[in-house]
């Protein structure tokens, strides 16, 4: 049995109720076979894909808060620290029903290989809670965020573990969490990212992660001669990714026809109107299907996973994970979709990249398409620790320097190893060796 089977066969006897953990571990060990092979003696030496799978901390903790009828409330709370061989642990902090240990493990692992990818010096984590901001007032996000941070801050830190925002955690979360761990610590630090620009913010970490799938999809197509320009594009979210997607996408040419939300989905044949669904989404905080209710000729539609129906030349998953399976692959196929980027993360399932692949695809998976995010949180941790605030065009253009070379790493590192296009083998290997060597460098810990 090779090494990666016998690590593979022990992750799932482990792990055997985490199903998402289990896909994400899957995808990346398959895609590292060549480069495993190429140096199994010294990777088993030092035992690197049995650490590499496994957390070095998974901190649990109970969150108690009061609503606003006076009620004692309890949630989970998690913080994933998965390895720092290349740095402090970095990764958001999600607040969703869906949260549980398991998904947290794996945006952690998918982190470690992200993070990695944009050459800055950040390990990876993942945290988050149970706790579901939607429907609660600001006095009781306030009280929870409290609450959270008042177990958590014993555990993060500038140069320990620096937690960011994910889905269900904003500006005004960051906000509230940042305040407690002042309050608490006494420290006004780099702790969190994505904080406000009045207190340590960075101008584009907002739009990062939408621009930065922008600019790896528009590298990736320049590279086969063609452009974003008149092409018909289908993104599915409508948060935070999503909504700078789109204006990124738009600024380069291209048509946005759909938007959606865990309801269903719009379909705006003129393109769609931002303003209008940033003022429902950012401002109102409501439902995706007020659009219709603004913009005259846009159509709502039920059932959020058949947004894939629609015809498109791309498609830019943005809301969660495995929200595009194997039948939504298809359609997108028959219906002329020839490249997909992914801005949420996970959002394709092993069969539906695998689909993906097999048709000649141009496919961007998410630890490389998505990580323009975590590299702006990077870059706010710098002009924290030196005091400095850099300027809107100096950020955009640092970001965008930062996706072309993850471009360049994963297509080198794919054709290195044999399989030339194939973005998810290459993103897995260019990311896997930066922190392999590390962990090597670092002896046994």
């Amino acid at each position: 049995m090779s090494y990666v089977d016998e690590v593979l066969k022990t992750v799932r006897e482990k792990n055997a109720s985490e199903p998402e953990f289990l896909q994400a571990v899957t995808e990346v060990m398959e895609s590292l076979r060549a480069v495993v092979d190429a140096n199994e003696d010294k990777y088993r030496k030092y035992g690197i894909l049995e650490r590499l799978v496994e957390p070095e901390r998974i901190i649990s903790f109970r969150v108690p808060w009061v609503d606003d009828q006076g009620n004692v409330r309890v949630n989970r709370g998690y913080r994933v620290e998965f390895n720092s061989a290349i740095g402090p642990y970095k990764g958001g902090l999600r607040f969703h029903p869906s949260v549980n240990q398991g998904i947290l493990k794996f945006l952690g692992f998918e982190q470690v290989f992200k993070n990695s990818l944009t050459g800055l010096p950040i390990g990876g984590g993942k945290g988050g809670s149970d706790f579901d901001p939607k429907g609660k007032s600001d006095r009781e996000v306030m009280a929870f965020c409290q609450s959270f941070m008042t177990e958590l801050y014993r555990h993060i830190g500038a140069d320990t573990d620096v937690p960011a925002g994910d889905i269900g955690v904003g500006a005004r979360e960051i906000g509230f969490l940042f305040g407690q761990y002042k309050r608490i610590t006494g420290l006004y630090e780099g702790v969190l990212t994505g904080k406000g620009l009045t207190y340590g913010g960075s101008l584009v970490r907002t739009e990062a992660t939408g621009y930065g799938l922008v600019y790896i999809l528009d590298e990736m197509l320049s590279h086969i001669g063609e452009s974003l320009k008149g092409r018909r594009v289908v993104i599915s979210g409508s948060g935070n990714v999503a909504i700078y997607a789109c204006q990124k996408a738009q600024q380069l040419g291209a048509k946005v026809v759909t938007m959606s939300d865990s309801n269903g989905y719009i379909v705006d044949e003129n393109g769609i109107d931002l303003d209008v669904v940033r003022e429902i989404k950012e401002i109102k905080r409501g439902r995706i299907k007020e659009y219709i209710d603004r913009v005259p000729g846009a159509s709502y539609h039920e059932g959020s996973r058949l947004v894939w129906s629609v015809a498109c030349d791309i498609a830019l998953p943005c809301a969660t994970q495995n929200e595009l399976d194997l039948e939504s692959a298809k359609l997108l196929v028959q219906n002329g979709c020839t490249a997909v980027a992914e801005g949420a993360n996970m959002p394709s399932t092993l069969e539906a990249s695998a689909y993906f692949l097999e048709k000649g695809i141009n496919y961007m998976p998410a630890k490389a398409a998505n990580a323009g995010g975590v590299a702006v949180s990077a870059l706010e941790m710098s002009q924290n620790s030196e005091r400095l605030s850099w300027s809107f065009d100096e950020v955009d253009r640092m970001l965008k320097d930062i996706m072309k070379e993850i471009y360049r790493m994963t297509s080198e590192a794919a054709e290195k190893y044999g399989h030339k296009g194939n973005f998810v083998v290459g993103a897995n290997i260019a990311g896997f060796e930066k922190v392999a060597e590390a962990m090597i460098a670092q002896g046994i810990c």
